[in-house]
């Protein structure tokens, strides 16, 4: 984002009018924007602000929240560029597995029961927000086993917020993607075709290979690929398909019988509103735009 350039039209002299980017005034104000629409710009559930960590602690999480695939999400934000960032969310995020029954409490009071009853605690989460980072966090990031985003902002004129990925490493992945073709359905009842276990794999290695970016968080009922946000869910394959779900408009796509669905206000496992279904090795190749439109919206 440090080398984007935003321009608005100058309807009164039919030019262009260059929006500068800018830091927040304080933190809060990046705060703010964020919790008011936690779910809409990070695909995070918000639970709480200023979360207190008690007296013997002695701490207080910017956010707490809940992502699409169940994972606990800490919040950390920083107007400019500050070189603790990193070490403070992962102190509280230590807090935070020690206080499970804690954590589980709040999602049952905002969310329900249900919420609370599928909380993933294999892959906890560490988002950073902040006007910067430096080659140094971003080294730091990838030599940790947890999960950690860190995400630059921006603020264009009043009323526009730019949100970049500078890394993202998922602690819970990165065993799994050194065996990436091991089946997405290994041990699954429904799965013994070689031939489905194949493209299950082939899908695999398309959506991994979409970006350095690409971290994969599994489900008992489906598979989540996620940038910040879940970008494709694959669940596990029938007697003759994959279903994958996809965070793309079914109103931009040409739905086609037996390929693609628009699956909006009906209920599946993952996340999103295009159903693809893919039953040989040529409908993964067809798939692989709308893949990658998943992925650059995410």
């Amino acid at each position: 984002m440090s080398g984007l350039k935003l321009f608005r039209a100058d309807t009164t002299n039919s030019g262009m009018i260059e929006v500068m980017p800018r830091l927040a005034g304080i933190e809060a104000e990046v705060q703010g924007l964020v919790e008011a629409h936690m779910e809409t710009l990070l695909g995070v559930r918000f639970l709480a602000s200023e979360y207190g960590t008690g007296p013997v602690h002695g701490g207080r999480i910017d956010s707490l929240g809940l992502d699409e695939n169940g994972s606990p999400v800490i919040v950390e934000y920083k107007r400019g560029v500050d070189a603790g960032v990193i070490a403070q969310g992962l102190f509280y995020l230590t807090w935070l597995l020690d206080h499970r029954a804690e954590f589980e409490h709040l999602v049952r009071d905002r969310l329900g029961g249900t919420a609370a009853a599928q909380v993933l605690w294999s892959s906890p989460r560490l988002i950073c927000i902040a006007g910067d980072f430096t080659r140094y966090d971003v080294h730091a990031v990838r030599e940790h086993r947890r999960s950690i985003d860190l995400v630059r902002y921006r603020l264009f004129g009043n009323d526009l917020l730019g949100l970049e990925t500078v890394a993202s490493v998922s602690g819970s992945t990165q065993t799994v993607r050194r065996a990436r073709r091991r089946s997405v359905a290994q041990g699954a009842p429904d799965a013994r075709s070689a031939g489905m276990a194949a493209l299950a794999d082939a899908v695999d290695e398309v959506l991994l290979g979409l970006g350095d970016g690409v971290n994969r968080v599994d489900r008992k009922t489906y598979r989540a690929y996620q940038r910040l946000r879940n970008f494709a869910c694959l669940c596990p394959p029938q007697r003759s398909k994959l279903l994958v779900y996809l965070k793309v408009d079914p109103k931009d796509v040409d739905i086609v019988p037996g390929f693609t669905r628009d699956v909006s206000g009906l209920g599946h496992h993952g996340t999103g509103d295009l159903e693809v279904q893919l039953r040989t090795p040529r409908d993964v190749e067809r798939a692989e735009s709308l893949f990658r439109a998943s992925y650059a919206a995410a």
